[in-house]
């Protein structure tokens, strides 16, 4: 039986206003999650150092030295990071690519449905659980000196030092993967991806994998963009 199934999701909802803090916590209790509350980046860091998570729920917007923002930009990196929601106020292009940037996988503009947010969380927990599940034919991707392991969906270098991705990025990575040499339009990587954001969102993750996979030159090598189509995966050879 899968944890959707068990309804044994974990979620850590982080925000420093008490009523939308327990609206939340009441809310997604009641859709048969496992709910922990916390006012600030602090109390968040020792939630996550005593326990699991499937998906954290950051507000941008907190007191303290480290706001939602930088919690998502620290927490990201780690191997097997969660995905991460981020609810604000800011409603504008730019805060929305800097959110998601650095390290949201999704970007929600208050006030927000509750029901919306549900079906948001619902899309992210599918596609971690999708990416884990998901065999392919080929085990490594070889990009220069950075190695992709198809089937645990994590990037290596020469000395074995993994070189962290976000969930978002694990995603796109395989679904760009299982078929190197294809192209995929911006639309067919939201489909497969299951993504609820726009496809400036894709642009943002593919300049992100093109610096974790060394890929800097003007011309990118090995995540083309493919004029008028999309992106397509060019790695140096496959083990």
């Amino acid at each position: 039986m899968s944890n959707e199934q068990k309804n044994v999701y974990s979620i850590l909802v982080v925000d420093d206003d008490l009523r939308i803090r327990e609206l939340l916590g009441l809310f997604l209790s009641k859709h048969n999650y496992q709910v922990t509350l916390a006012a600030n980046a602090a109390e968040a860091r020792a939630c996550i150092a005593t326990q699991p998570f499937d998906l954290y729920i950051f507000d941008i917007m907190m007191p303290g030295k480290e706001d939602g923002l930088d919690l998502a930009k620290n927490l990201h990196t780690q191997p097997d990071a969660p995905p991460i929601i981020l609810l604000t106020a800011k409603d504008t292009l730019e805060d929305k690519i800097i959110g998601l940037e650095n390290g949201g996988d999704d970007y929600i503009v208050k006030p927000f449905e509750p029901l919306e947010l549900l079906a948001r969380i619902k899309v992210l927990l599918r596609r971690s659980k999708q990416t884990m599940q998901t065999d392919l034919e080929f085990k490594k991707l070889c990009f220069g000196s950075v190695t992709f392991d198809t089937k645990t969906a994590r990037l290596w270098d020469t000395e074995n030092q993994e070189i962290p991705l976000t969930s978002t990025e694990q995603i796109l990575l395989k679904i760009l993967a299982q078929n190197p040499f294809n192209s995929f339009s911006r639309n067919d990587l939201c489909n497969k991806a299951g993504f609820t954001v726009s496809q400036r969102t894709i642009d943002v993750q593919v300049t992100r994998l093109r610096k974790k996979l060394n890929d800097t030159m003007k011309q990118s090598k090995y995540i083309k963009t493919v004029r008028h189509v999309g992106y397509a995966l060019y790695p140096d050879f496959i083990k």
